[in-house]
């Protein structure tokens, strides 16, 4: 790409402290431990202008077993209402939101604010989904009913009223518009629907087979300066040896070189809009370690390289 389009210089943290949709408690004090290591002055010495929100509000975590395949579903609504007008907000001043999770489900509030933004901007959607699980469950197929195991299916259509179409039309996003990265763990009737929707999923396998930078180019191929990239960061995506500290750990994820390679390749498009992190469980992690991990990789994605590069 000759001409790289400039990043938004100002950047908006919103903190979603909840675990409603996940099947462990602890992501709720995620966003606090990204605030312990540092996130805000780290994108800051990258030269972005850092507005913390603080905290989201949302009703508390009843911890009840699944209604008709969901549990907690209007606790979910709530959250994820309140995740879409604060992110939809921060678009609509030209500053870049970064989601502080909170469990994985609040990106159906993000996600479904990024595609009303880009409707009526003009945009075009790409969103980086970099993930241990596909996240594409309904209510007839989960073992749970967790409702963080189904944000991709509710963003694409299945899923119900409540949490479809909050950009104002269903389904908020195509599926062709969403690449998924680093999966390796996905439920039998999951990967059905999975192949039925069309989803382009680089699970651990290709990037076994054909490692990280071929996968990136082929995630990121076709963006161009009227694309807005989203990406939505669970941190299970990393192998849990260097990362222990979220409640769905499933081995043989990106190592630690693997994940700065992906972060950094997306910094290069200069395309990334905004960002969620989401499923940091301090509950599970050693000394923080998993949130340092963490905010190191976004220091990558928001521009830090070893070295000055050509054109930088």
């Amino acid at each position: 790409m000759q001409h790289t389009p400039t990043l938004p210089t100002q950047v908006t943290l919103i903190g979603a402290p909840t675990d409603i949709g996940a099947g462990a408690r602890g992501a709720s004090m995620g966003p606090e431990a990204l605030r312990v290591a540092g996130i805000g002055p780290v994108i800051e010495a990258q030269g972005f202008t850092v507005t913390d929100q603080g905290n989201l509000y949302g009703p508390a975590n009843p911890w009840q077993p699944p209604v008709d395949g969901y549990r907690h579903l209007a606790e979910v609504t709530a959250w994820n209402q309140a995740v879409h007008d604060a992110v939809y907000g921060a678009l609509a001043k030209g500053s870049l939101p970064i989601l502080l999770g909170g469990d994985h489900c609040l990106g159906i509030g993000s996600i479904s604010a990024v595609a009303r933004h880009c409707r009526a901007a003009g945009k075009k959607l790409r969103v980086l989904w970099l993930d241990a699980h596909t996240d594409f469950n309904t209510n007839t197929l989960t073992p749970t009913g967790n409702i963080h195991g189904m944000p991709v299916a509710c963003l694409c259509g299945h899923g119900p009223a409540e949490i479809t179409g909050m950009s104002g039309q269903t389904p908020d996003i195509d599926p062709s518009w969403v690449r998924q990265i680093g999966i390796r763990s996905v439920d039998d009737g999951e990967k059905r629907l999975v192949h039925q929707a069309g989803l382009e999923v680089f699970d651990m396998r290709y990037l076994d087979e054909m490692g990280m930078r071929a996968t990136m180019q082929a995630a990121l191929a076709g963006l161009d300066d009227d694309t807005h990239l989203h990406v939505s960061f669970d941190v299970d995506f990393l192998d849990p040896e260097i990362a222990p500290g979220v409640g769905t750990t499933v081995m043989g994820g990106p190592t630690y070189r693997e994940a700065q390679l992906c972060m950094e390749m997306i910094a290069d498009t200069g395309l990334m809009r905004s960002l969620d992190v989401v499923e940091l469980n301090p509950a599970f992690d050693v000394r923080n370690k998993t949130a340092d991990l963490a905010v190191d990789l976004i220091e990558s994605l928001f521009g830090k390289s070893t070295l000055v590069r050509r054109g930088n």
